[in-house]
């Protein structure tokens, strides 16, 4: 142990001695040699590291073996599809329609069509040219109080933060969402000059910490949101109730990345940690919530108003639902985080082990508000691990209208899955508020990037809704749509997420997977253990 490092500065000593007797100048080898004993030394004798202590100087490689690991196994060992929490198939997918090469795959399928959990969509004999599909494919967004709807892309920029992400990341992704004719969601980090700079659709979202519309004790205030949502670019707006990846955890943003230009966007100070509270301030039940939403609509003059969250208890999202019944107020849309969401930083349990995955979460919302004969009013947006065509064909078959991506584009401006989003330290400048690193970010060539993945995903939607023999991205249903249960069992996907009859949760016969969360759900409050 101890000894491996004592033999080597013994021979270390021994060897420079030998050197300088037949060659005086080969004392310059202590140059070397003096600060790897001096390090060793100083790992002999600190307490804080056991295997350092034990295993002076030797000890360390372990560190660089650890700090190398991830790159080590992302370039040399990884196969196309075991990568976590993209593969590598994913990110190659959207790095070539980024960039617009050539992005067909060479030999055949990449993936084991016999494992369960395999899924695919059946296509017809009387399948349809990609030409013929309806290629705008746009979403009508905006209920019968709204005075400002809006025509929606069926693939959108998901919610990321000025903080979470660079201004130049901002500058391009707004940038690309305007070339390319679809939303750009803020996050909850309010409205900063990046936003605003290239006119890019935005969906502003407000979050437990009223960023952008926050007073000085951190509650809403009307006069800065009436102010800010009177944008033209701002086309919706978006209360976020929780997110996938930490749902009931208040969002963070780390001190090192809080600046003064980003703390003059979110109404805070500068240079200190910012945590969201769990939960919001402006409203405590239900029914409060729905009011809350009929404000901020007249507040923003009839601009589309809707909320995202995670599913996590059903009975809290029906009590949603008998408040819109009973207080006749509806949101104009339903973002459904999916608990496989990303985000810049997550407590590992929350990310791995909180939230209804984003296939049940969309597939219940869908029943929900279909039985409670609500469907027609409100478009529900999926959000979750949204990468290619078929990824957004599979979401509309379970229910949603249009899909948000936010890992998909922060790949199509440059990001190399680091994993290092929570550090500062971005090597592309996605993630980071160090110029330094952020300068590698030109948004002249990243911005065109991401309007063409843009429009390359949604083509390769368009050929596979074509191959079903269908003409727009409406008539997707769940019976498209095959899961390989076992290896003895294949079934579609409106049996194993049967859909409800429109009202069918209003009247005596409620189905019985509803019947017992149904009975719980009120507009007064929402639903608590114990």
């Amino acid at each position: 142990m101890q000894h491996w490092f004592f033999h080597f500065v013994v021979v270390s000593l021994a060897l420079n001695a030998l050197m300088a007797l037949v060659w005086p100048t080969g004392l310059w080898s202590l140059v070397v040699v003096g600060p790897l004993i001096l390090m060793g030394l100083h790992d002999w004798w600190q307490t804080e590291h056991s295997i350092r202590r034990n295993f002076p100087l030797f000890a360390r490689g372990r560190w660089c073996m650890e700090a190398l690991r991830p790159y080590v196994r992302q370039y040399f060992i990884e196969s196309d599809t075991d990568a976590t929490p993209i593969s590598r198939m994913f990110r190659s997918i959207v790095y070539q329609r980024a960039k617009d090469t050539l992005d067909s795959v060479p030999y055949g399928t990449r993936v084991d069509t016999y494992r369960d959990g395999y899924e695919w969509i059946g296509h017809s004999i009387a399948a349809i040219d990609a030409e013929a599909v309806d290629q705008d494919m746009r979403v009508a967004v905006g209920g019968a109080d709204c005075r400002h709807p809006y025509r929606a892309s069926i693939l959108n920029v998901s919610a990321m933060s000025f903080g979470a992400l660079s201004g130049n990341a901002i500058l391009a992704l707004n940038r690309g969402a305007r070339e390319g004719g679809f939303a750009h969601n803020t996050g909850e980090g309010g409205i900063s000059p990046y936003h605003l700079e290239h006119g890019g659709d935005l969906v502003w979202q407000i979050g437990t910490g009223y960023f952008g519309c926050r007073r000085a004790d951190g509650g809403f205030c009307a006069e800065t949101f009436r102010e800010a949502a009177s944008h033209a670019s701002v086309r919706m707006i978006e209360l976020k109730l929780s997110q996938g990846a930490k749902p009931g955890h208040g969002g963070i943003l780390p001190a090192e990345k809080n600046t003064a230009e980003i703390a003059l966007s979110r109404g805070v100070e500068p240079g200190i940690e910012v945590r969201s509270p769990a939960a919001h301030s402006a409203f405590a039940t239900p029914r409060e919530m729905m009011h809350f939403i009929a404000r901020l609509r007249e507040l923003a003059d009839g601009k589309p108003v809707g909320f995202k969250l995670a599913i996590g208890h059903r009975v809290e999202f029906l009590a949603l639902c008998k408040a819109m019944l009973e207080t006749g107020i509806l949101p104009d849309f339903i973002t459904v985080d999916g608990g496989e969401g990303g985000t810049g930083a997550a407590p590992l349990e929350f990310a791995n082990s909180l939230g209804m995955p984003l296939r049940e979460a969309v597939a219940f919302v869908d029943d929900c508000l279909t039985g409670f004969d609500l469907r027609q009013e409100i478009r529900v947006i999926a959000a979750g691990k949204v990468f290619t065509g078929f990824h957004i064909v599979k979401n509309l078959a379970l229910g949603a209208d249009m899909c948000n991506s936010a890992r998909g584009m922060m790949l199509a401006l440059g990001c190399v899955h680091s994993l290092t989003c929570h550090s500062n330290r971005c090597p592309t400048g996605v993630t980071t508020q160090d110029p330094r690193l952020y300068r590698g970010l030109v948004v002249s060539d990243k911005a065109p990037r991401v309007a063409q993945y843009h429009a390359k995903t949604l083509h390769a939607a368009a050929e596979i809704i074509g191959a079903a023999g269908l003409r727009h991205s409406r008539e997707l249903r769940r019976h498209h749509l095959f899961r390989r249960i076992n290896q003895q069992a294949v079934c579609q996907y409106d049996q194993i997420f049967p859909r409800l009859p429109p009202g069918s949760l209003l009247g005596d016969q409620v189905p019985a997977r509803f019947q017992r969360d149904l009975a719980q759900a009120s507009a007064d409050h929402f639903w608590r253990l114990g």
